[in-house]
């Protein structure tokens, strides 16, 4: 490899770490994004300027490039904020099919050469093939399920746990077989083994633990991309993949530290009932509602107001309606922030993404911990679209699905307004107390419809 590649390289690895430091805070995570992007696009042009290395098929090549483009470009550019999950799943599978595709043509090159491949880089290979297939196949699953291609409760059935371990245990015997004869055959069977365990790992998981299994396999699919790396000698893919990997297992134990349960449990949890399991029954009970201009006087004549946005928001998009009321009550001198919960929404920094489209300020976005003190001294907590994450059975009713999970403490507030289309449950599919407290109004409507008469009664006032 020329000096020159292997300094642009080293570049590139240099702007993929700082690209991930910028994504580390709101303000800088536009730079942050680009910048990886810009390197990722230079590291895909080097491979055209490097005469040694004789590169075939590039007609096939380049038109394989325009279409990922073409596809990626408009994907992103249309899909909605509440499909964000879902594209970061397909694209996340997407990269592990390929890592797994690129060790079966590499496996090829060494049948078909009878080379005497070192056995590390055989283990690699069959890793590569193993983790990418599960990736694949596991974001396929969690796709369908966010998508509503499928039923997002865990799908159980007698037999899975040994299905499953008896899976891993064939993997394992195919990858001893490839490492000590390399046979495509075999390479092939463990990728066809691999989709199956993807498969098996994520049908069990439900409800709002399905972005948590997507941030899972990111990391699987990191960790392939730098197994691939070592496979073809390519410095580059070792550090990006190992970047992706590194930073998807900590996003993943964060979330699961979130809601209050490990990885395991998130997993397997559904074998034993333990699983959130979504898709509840509207309840009946009665509750105490409000019309906009009785919930405007509450929060107009406030001192202290805190918005609790969630999922709900983003369906109805309502975020810029909401930016307004939250502009109209600082003019009238109320102290409001928002409060972010880690998992609200569909995936991390979801809520973040969505009011920042909106142009909220950043400094009024509060995360969890450093506002959850302030509850108590506010007059009133206004819930937009969101409900797990303020339910206090998550610290009051063991055995239920979300106990243990850290949440909101929107229950310490003098008085809450929850703007909620019906009395359905959230993701986790249980009852919310905090809807029948006698300190809680509910405001019934679609969040856009709601938000906007709620705006036009406080400008009234």
């Amino acid at each position: 490899m020329p000096t020159w590649i292997q300094l642009v390289f080293l570049a590139c690895g240099v702007c993929f770490i700082l690209a991930l430091k910028g994504l580390s805070g709101p303000k800088n995570a536009r730079n942050g994004n680009l910048l990886g992007a810009a390197a990722a696009v230079v590291a895909c042009l080097v491979p055209f300027f490097w005469t040694d290395l004789h590169l075939k098929h590039v007609p096939l090549i380049i038109a394989a490039i325009v279409v990922g483009t073409i596809g990626g470009v408009y994907g992103a550019r249309t899909v909605q904020m509440t499909q964000m999950p879902q594209m970061v799943a397909l694209f996340n599978g997407v990269g592990g099919g390929a890592a797994s595709l690129v060790a079966l043509l590499e496996l090829h090159d060494v049948v078909e050469t009878a080379g005497d491949a070192p056995w590390f880089n055989l283990a690699a290979t069959a890793f590569t093939i193993a983790v990418g297939s599960i990736s694949f196949a596991g974001s396929i699953v969690t796709f369908a399920k966010l998508q509503e291609l499928m039923t997002s409760r865990p799908v159980v059935f007698p037999g899975l746990p040994v299905a499953f371990g008896g899976s891993l245990v064939a993997a394992l015997v195919l990858a001893g077989l490839l490492v000590n004869d390399p046979r495509m055959w075999v390479g092939v069977v463990l990728g066809l083994v691999g989709l199956l365990i993807g498969l098996l790992l994520v049908l069990p998981v439900g409800g709002a633990d399905v972005p948590i299994v997507i941030s899972l396999l990111n990391a699987f699919t990191g960790l392939t991309v730098a197994a691939s790396g070592y496979v073809l000698s390519n410095v580059l893919l070792l550090v990006a993949g190992t970047l992706v990997g590194a930073s998807g297992t900590f996003l993943t134990l964060l979330m699961a530290r979130a809601m209050g349960r490990s990885v395991t449990n998130i997993l397997f949890g559904a074998l034993k009932g333990g699983s959130t399991l979504g898709a509840g029954e509207a309840s009946d009970r009665p509750v105490r509602s409000v019309n906009p201009e009785d919930a405007a006087i509450m929060l107009g004549y406030a001192d202290r107001v805190i918005i609790v946005p969630g999922y709900g928001l983003a369906v109805a998009q309502a975020q810029h309606s909401l930016r307004e009321l939250v502009d109209v009550l600082g003019e009238k001198g109320v102290q409001v922030d928002y409060a972010i919960h880690p998992v609200a929404g569909r995936m991390p920094g979801h809520m973040n993404v969505l009011l920042a489209e909106a142009q909220v300020p950043y400094e009024q976005l509060r995360e969890m911990d450093h506002i959850n003190g302030d509850f108590k001294d506010a007059d009133v907590v206004l819930v937009v679209g969101a409900n797990d994450v303020v339910n206090p059975a998550a610290k009051t009713t063991p055995g239920a699905p979300i106990y243990g999970m850290p949440i909101l403490n929107a229950d310490e507030a003098r008085q809450i307004i929850f703007m909620k289309r019906s009395m359905r449950p959230g993701f986790a599919g249980i009852e919310n107390e905090l809807l029948f407290d006698e300190k809680t109004s509910l405001l019934f409507g679609d969040a856009k419809d709601s938000m906007g008469k709620l705006l036009n009664a406080v400008k009234a006032l």
